[in-house]
């Protein structure tokens, strides 16, 4: 096994949490006469090609306004705070660690200043109920250039499941990157098994030797492989060595079957691949602790173009699992069904409690079964770092008890039922 491992990423190595593979979607705007708001969500790096004139001018491949105008021939310009604005459906809620307004191409047209907010709103609400929801600054209202990608670093741990992209006082913005860390509601997986390394539910591809050709972020994305380049690929290798990519699961679990998908890899898959994990919960760290890792499939012959099915023997619990290809090549995808563990199901509800907004988190008590006052009182408590500070919090709730320690066990229902612990 190859030593090599990824340094500490920047935030653009987290999983863009606006991509429409997740689901984002641009749910609304005030304004976007000259270019639909949806491209702000495209994939691919934007293009332009001159002289490409639709009935409304200049066919432009991101979102763009039209030009504001003032009220009256004698005020003829906008105030200084008629903006423009699109609101973005996160395909999946979480914490967001980065931003990116992009406004390539728009030279002439772009806006003066943007600024970028969030929200986070349960369910799946209506264009009505974004307007009343309560909106949190991100970004700051700050100055743009032209033609350029601008990346905003975010400091804020909230889970948020909306952000508002707004512009001063109009123009265009080509493309909007919202990276970070998803943070599913563990109450939706309760009683499922599903793929414990997707994105979509919070696993991330957090260390690889290689990345040559395409990212390992790939094995781990949404959906089947198009094409080649939409898997992970290595460079061709000329030691005895092997490569290989590190997966943080969504949370501790058991892995009860694989798919080592080598689809459009023909000539260029490799020739075996084993599986092996690790069981972080204890707090080890799997990328310094080499022994701690241990076998979940044994090096198993791989074929080319193919999805391999593997079905696992029932094991220990696993927070981390890395897969081995011999000597090197491509993989399109990795999945891994399982389930959560307890344990695992526990610290995934803390780190998600955690970063809910005040109010989500004392709805989510009271709705466990805790009364409104405890609630607000333990909600203060956060961060709850471990099922001790947890126990210690709720046993400090007031009032306290009575011999009959009914209180209590009320209390201890209520976070076992929301947060496992």
């Amino acid at each position: 096994m190859s030593s090599v491992t990824t340094p500490s990423a920047p935030f653009t190595e987290l999983v863009n949490l606006a991509s429409r593979l997740l689901g984002a979607g641009v749910v609304a705007t005030n304004e976007d006469t000259f270019a639909d708001a949806e491209n702000l969500l495209v994939a691919k790096p934007a293009e332009f090609r001159a002289h490409t004139f639709g009935h409304k001018g200049q066919i432009m491949d991101g979102w763009e306004s039209k030009r504001r105008r003032g009220v009256s021939a004698e005020q003829p310009h906008p105030t200084d705070e008629d903006h423009d604005w699109a609101v973005v459906r996160l395909g999946v809620g979480g914490v967001i660690r980065g931003v990116i307004v992009d406004t390539a191409h728009f030279t002439g047209n772009y806006p003066e200043t943007a600024s970028v907010q969030a929200a986070s709103i349960p369910g799946h609400p209506s264009v009505e109920e974004l307007d009343d929801a309560e909106w949190t600054d991100l970004v700051p209202r700050t100055a743009l250039r032209g033609d350029t990608a601008h990346e905003f670093e975010v400091t804020d741990g909230t889970r948020y499941t909306h952000v508002r992209l707004n512009i001063w006082p109009d123009g265009g913005v080509a493309r909007l990157r919202v990276h970070g860390e998803v943070l599913t509601d563990p109450r939706e997986l309760d009683g499922l098994t599903f793929d414990l390394a997707a994105q979509e539910y919070g696993g991330v591809a957090e260390a690889a030797s290689d990345r040559y050709f395409s990212s390992p972020h790939n094995l781990n994305a949404p959906g089947r492989a198009s094409v080649m380049g939409e898997g992970w690929e290595t460079r061709r290798r000329r030691d005895k060595a092997n490569d290989w990519v590190q997966i943080a699961l969504a949370g501790g679990g058991e892995v009860l079957a694989a798919e080592v998908d080598t689809t459009h890899f023909v000539a260029n898959a490799p020739g075996w691949a084993d599986l092996v994990g690790y069981d972080a919960s204890a707090g080890g760290d799997p990328s310094t602790d080499a022994d701690g890792w241990f076998p979940i499939l044994p090096r198993t012959r791989l074929q080319p173009d193919t999805r391999h099915r593997l079905r696992l023997d029932a094991g220990c619990p696993v927070t981390h699992v890395r897969i081995n290809v011999y000597p090197d090549g491509g993989l399109a995808r990795l999945r891994l069904t399982g389930r959560l563990t307890g344990a695992g199901r526990a610290a995934l509800a803390l780190r998600w409690f955690n970063a809910l907004p005040a109010g989500e988190a004392r709805t989510a008590l009271v709705e466990a079964g805790l009364e409104a006052e405890e609630a607000t009182a333990l909600t203060a408590a956060r961060p709850l770092a471990d099922a001790a500070a947890t126990t210690a919090a709720v046993s400090a709730l007031q009032p306290a008890d009575g011999p009959d320690g009914e209180q209590s066990s009320r209390r201890r229902s209520a976070i076992w039922r929301l947060l496992g612990v």
